[in-house]
């Protein structure tokens, strides 16, 4: 075989690369460099070596162990083709090796480099759990926990590890259960599930909760089994049901959750159910890097939560700084994780007020729209809206202004103050239609008075934030070929 065709299939085999689409896969093989060992040897030492990317076994052994303070090994695996080893190190341990790792004589592995491995995880969310739930399961074994919790690195992040130990689950937000009738037909519980934007509805038979389905009920109990989805979706359900105590702590829930092997787990208050957790979400809660506190954000629902991930930047922030990170990648997370929250309270407005009249775009202009987000950073934003028929004008205006306003106050509670300039979507001047805009960016390259060159400069850097593409494809197309026109008025300074 080829090396790129032995790369191929050891991506196809090896977890969790093999649930990526194999046009992925392909796209990876040039990325991986060959590592051939001829002697034992410690290539990896716990809270010391610098992890440069994920390792996949082709031949050979990796001898995994924590070394305790009389450097004896601890919690020794032997690990062999397939397997992933470093993944859990890069994105949850601050790129640190989080075991010791004694390799074979005649091993054989291949490397994906750091940052594609950090691509993929922002790309797949089924990639990136892999990670996050081995470690779940992992931190319910005794001496691991025991070794993971120790070093000073997870003392300092985030949400320390020890959390997991202490923190009760009646101080995380957990989810409103989203329910339906047993005789409820199977696509009209879907129907349900989307409008209510849930991956999981639980099942009623006589006021009482009798299981639950989820997206991947719907796959793998109806769809791959060709059921009529006007059947009852209680006869697909997946049960039992399993609850806890909202007054027990985190590591209970995990616990539970693995041991009865469910995904959801239904909180109990004064012996009623008050909501549930998932196992993602309760997992997320750990996060020890950005990358997870990103992940923490996406499940976020309501502006009081938002608001607490915002406040808790500035400790991400500092971990980062404090580790060497320069400050552009800083700003680059704090960018992320801004786009992150303010695409959440966009999804929730158009959620509230109904769908759009039109096709639209929403926009980030000045510093955003260049990526550089600071913690300071006010509202630079703006709508374009597709242009439609005379009669429809004023009621598409009418809903895109009473979402601008909505979008901006909510961004305002969150803590993105509105901008003193009124450089925003909320100032009518900046929401308005593809043609309208044209004309705004020909005017102001036409008359270069101060206030326009401000204008221009201000609305030259946007970047697309939520919505379709196309209108600001059309809209920097049009700028580009205005741009080329001679203009003996236009200026740099």
């Amino acid at each position: 075989m080829h090396n790129s065709e032995i790369i191929l299939s050891l991506l196809k085999t090896t977890a969790p690369f093999h649930v990526l689409q194999e046009s992925v896969q392909k796209s990876l093989v040039d990325l991986m460099t060959k590592c051939t060992f001829s002697k034992e040897e410690l290539i990896y030492r716990q809270g010391i070596t610098d992890i440069d990317g994920v390792d996949l076994i082709y031949k050979g052994q990796y001898e995994t162990f924590f070394l305790d303070n009389m450097e004896n090994k601890r919690s020794i695996e032997i690990h062999e083709n397939p397997y992933c080893f470093g993944g859990i190190s890069v994105l949850l341990n601050r790129k640190k090796a989080l075991k010791s790792v004694m390799v074979k004589k005649g091993t054989i592995i291949y490397r994906l480099p750091r940052k594609d491995f950090f691509e993929l995880c922002n790309a797949n969310e089924e990639f990136f759990h892999f990670f996050t739930n081995a470690f779940g399961r992992k931190m319910l074994e005794e001496e691991f926990s025991h070794f993971v919790k120790s070093p000073a690195s997870f003392e300092e992040s985030y949400y320390a590890a020890d959390q997991l130990y202490s923190r009760k689950i009646d101080n995380i937000i957990y989810k409103d259960i989203v329910s339906t009738d047993y005789n409820t037909p199977i696509y009209e519980a879907a129907k349900i599930m989307s409008s209510n934007k849930v991956s999981c509805i639980f099942i009623m038979q006589k006021d009482k909760i009798v299981g639950y389905a989820t997206d991947i009920t719907l796959r793998d109990n109806v769809i791959a089994k060709q059921i009529q989805a006007d059947k009852a979706i209680g006869t697909v359900m997946d049960n039992p049901i399993v609850s806890i105590s909202n007054q027990a702590i985190l590591y209970e829930a995990v616990l539970m959750m693995f041991r009865t092997k469910t995904k959801y787990l239904l909180v109990e208050k004064d012996g009623e159910y008050v909501g549930f957790l998932s196992r993602n979400r309760l997992l997320s809660e750990q996060g020890q890097s950005p990358l997870v506190f990103i992940q923490s954000v996406k499940l976020a629902e309501s502006l009081t939560e938002l608001k607490d991930k915002w406040d808790n930047v500035p400790k991400i922030i500092n971990q980062l700084l404090g580790r060497g990170v320069n400050a552009a990648v800083a700003n680059q997370v704090i960018t992320m994780i801004a786009d992150t929250i303010a695409i959440k309270v966009i999804e929730k407005t158009i959620h509230n007020m109904g769908p759009p009249p039109a096709k639209f775009v929403f926009m980030v202009t000045g510093s955003e729209g260049r990526k550089e987000q600071t913690l300071k950073t006010d509202q630079d934003n703006a709508i374009i809206y597709e242009d439609k028929a005379n009669e429809q004008r004023e009621y598409v205006r009418d809903y895109f202004l009473k979402f601008a306003n909505q979008v901006s106050d909510d961004l305002n509670k969150i803590g993105f103050v509105y901008c003193t300039g009124g450089y925003m979507a909320s100032n009518p001047a900046w929401t308005h239609s593809l043609s309208h805009w044209k004309n705004n960016y020909k005017s102001w390259i036409e008359d270069t008075i101060p206030e326009n060159a401000i204008k221009f400069s201000t609305f030259f850097d946007c970047r697309r934030l939520y919505g379709d593409k196309g209108i600001i494809d059309e809209l920097k197309s049009f700028l580009n070929h205005e741009l080329q026109k001679p203009n003996e008025r236009f200026f740099l300074l």
